[in-house]
């Protein structure tokens, strides 16, 4: 212990706690709010296609640096003032996808998901898990400081001390995010090409059923590349098991019988391969998901019982002490975070809007000030990006699921109730994880703590007001879940059904337990084999179409650390190629928003009534035209769009 305390007595930020420079300004503030809309938009529309979100927090940081330096001077703090406010939206963002869109499975969910019920949600689990971080910073932070690297909040504070090379790094991610929207405006919009490519075999193959396909979309590719080619190999392994493995070995079995095996409610013979896996596979991947989910949970048992410990010390310890603070170590009272929190809760439980049964109010803050602390703890050692935000929402619904059951809560009514507690505590811990780097970026470079807090407040309110806007937009025109007529392109939320599929199997006993079974039996498999099951399970849950892309992009990934001669700069998070990518991400996602917008602006009508979109006016609909041409197009576009990221990876960091 002592060795602890003389670290960080040692520790010297950027910035000396005697110097006062401008922090929380006017314009940090705006250009922060500006970020945080931007990417919390982004965010929805990543998290409802792919069931992940991506950390913001340093491409945030590059582009304000390059921004302040065409506006005028700023300070350092002035800078990370606009990463911590910015950062607030891709996280609030992270947990309101992943959960919220649930509601519209649920029985009676569907009065719950408006925009007012999904911003108070938001806005509530957003501020939780600013507030119950609070008490929690001098433990995780500053005692922590030589244990805990916080990874993206140390390479933050890298790039703004390094701030004088920031108009050369945000080069890469305007390029990227330009490029995205290039590529997009061609496929999507006009229809040059296809943008899923897909190869089905036939019934009578030799792989009944099986189909490769791919979603040959920027983004995926920058997903691809930002989380490597270890996990992104071990999600694609799961989407060969389901469509390559499972699926064809399901058609082989069934055979030409016209026998209906449930939950399948047409015989196995006259099912595509999509109708395989929304009534079988679906269900074995949930059963990965959850086993995954809850076997990290127990890998970081330790680590929650060690910051349980010390923060209830730290506690105990600061109610004591009534020393004058220096301004590195002001933070906002405890008393705002009792009073806030127990003001926020009570007002869910009062609305009638939402009306939250006291019993579940009472779970929403033990839980959530549980897996804050779990998941601040998590991000200091594997990152934000890494946060198995999945796996504590699946055991929060469980714990909620099973006390409702106890009390004798087994009605329908009070399925969404459950979800609205899984998903105020699924949002509170992804804000608090984003929470915990900022704060650590602040701590490095010597900023208050309390203004930091303020700033991500502001960007909580700010983004929840924009993300709740976003998904009821992509609901509207490009619809959420199962594809349907309406909507051929239905956004998959595969987090998101998951989460109903759980609250529906233990509430109402209509989980087909045989199948999640057999899907934990596979989790637990990779987890015998010393591999990550829970990337795997992913793979295995989400469509091929989506894991071959990320395969892809960590594939260009693996090429990099290759060919590289410093492995350390090819794996940098400031490296070009992670820089580009991040640009990748961000351009493909708010295409994707621009896309739903045009879906949605009808234009006029035929004469059979028909609507008409500007979408359908702009596209040329030359892909659809061209048949399997189509997709060799769509395959080479993508192809090309691989070897310029890897163009712009191979490029020396120092030119960055």
């Amino acid at each position: 212990m002592s060795e602890e305390k003389s670290k960080t007595t040692e520790f010297k930020p950027y910035i000396a706690a005697t110097d006062f420079i401008p922090e929380f300004t006017p314009k940090a503030i705006i250009l922060g709010a500006i970020f945080g809309i931007i990417f919390g938009a982004a965010s929805v529309y990543l998290g409802l296609k792919v069931g992940l979100t991506v950390s913001a927090s340093i491409p945030i940081a590059v582009l304000a640096i390059s921004i302040f330096k065409k506006l005028g001077k700023a300070t350092i703090l002035e800078s990370n003032m606009v990463q911590t406010i910015g950062s607030a939206g891709e996280s609030v963002a992270a947990g309101v996808v992943f959960t919220i869109p649930a509601l519209l499975f649920l029985s009676g969910g569907i009065d719950y998901f408006q925009y007012f019920q999904i911003f108070v949600l938001a806005f509530s689990g957003g501020i939780l898990g600013v507030l119950f971080m609070v008490p929690l910073r001098k433990s995780l932070i500053v005692k922590e400081h030589g244990n805990l690297p916080y990874p993206e909040g140390t390479a933050c504070a890298d790039v703004l001390i390094a701030g004088e090379k920031g108009g050369k790094l945000a080069q890469k991610v305007y390029y990227g995010l330009g490029l995205a929207f290039v590529y997009k405006l061609f496929m999507s919009i006009i229809g040059l090409w296809k943008d899923v490519p897909t190869f089905v075999f036939k019934r009578g193959s030799v792989i009944p059923n099986a189909s490769i396909s791919g979603e040959i979309t920027p983004e995926l590719l920058g997903v691809g590349y930002i989380i490597g080619p270890k996990i992104a190999g071990i999600m694609m392994a799961g989407g060969v098991l389901s469509y390559l493995v499972l699926v064809p070995l399901i058609s082989i079995i069934a055979g030409d019988s016209t026998l209906v095996i449930k939950p399948g409610l047409i015989p196995i013979s006259q099912m595509s391969p999509d109708d395989i896996r929304a009534y079988y596979i679906k269900y074995i991947g949930a059963g990965a998901v959850t086993f995954g989910g809850i076997m990290t949970l127990i890998k970081t048992l330790p680590t929650i019982i060690s910051a349980f410990s010390d923060s209830f010390k730290d506690l105990r310890k600061g109610s004591v002490k009534g020393e004058t603070k220096s301004r590195t170590e002001r933070e906002l009272p405890i008393s705002y975070v009792l009073i806030g929190s127990l003001l926020l809760i009570l007002f869910i439980a009062i609305i009638p809007q939402i009306h939250l049964p006291i019993l579940a109010a009472i779970m929403v803050v033990v839980f959530g000030f549980f897996f804050v602390t779990v998941s601040s703890r998590i991000v200091g050692i594997i990152g934000s990006s890494s946060n198995p935000i999945s796996g504590m929402t699946i055991a929060t619904l469980m714990a909620t699921c099973l006390i409702f059951v106890g009390v004798g809560w087994t009605g329908d009514a009070y399925q969404p109730f459950a979800l609205i507690v899984g998903s105020i505590v699924c949002i509170a811990s992804a804000n608090a994880g984003a929470t915990s780097q900022d704060l650590k970026t602040g701590y490095i470079l010597g900023a208050t703590p309390r203004k930091q807090q303020l700033g991500l407040l502001i960007g909580v309110l700010a983004s929840t007001i924009a993300i709740g806007f976003t998904l009821l937009l992509l609901y509207k025109t490009l619809g959420i879940g199962t594809p349907t007529p309406q909507h051929p392109k239905a956004l998959a939320a595969p987090q998101a059904i998951l989460m109903s599929t759980i609250i529906k199997g233990l509430l109402s006993h209509q989980l087909p337990w045989s199948l999640v079974i057999v899907g934990m039996g596979v989790s637990a498999v990779m987890e015998l084999c010393g591999i990550s099951s829970l990337a795997f399970a992913v793979g295995a849950y989400l469509p091929f179409s989506t894991t071959s892309p990320i395969f892809i992009g960590g594939l260009v990934k693996w090429l990099i650390e290759r060919k590289s001669k410093n492995k350390a700069d090819a794996e940098s998070e400031l490296g070009p190629g992670a820089l580009f990518s991040s640009g990748l991400i961000a351009g493909g996602a708010l295409t994707g928003i621009i896309i739903a917008a045009l879906t949605g602006w009808i234009i006029a009508t035929d004469a059979s009534g028909k609507e008409i979109s500007a979408l359908s006016k702009i596209n040329s609909g030359i892909a659809d035209n061209m048949g399997g041409m189509g997709d060799v197009l769509g395959l080479v576009a993508f192809v090309v769009l691989a070897i310029i990221l890897y163009t712009f990876a191979r490029m020396k960091v120092k030119e960055a």
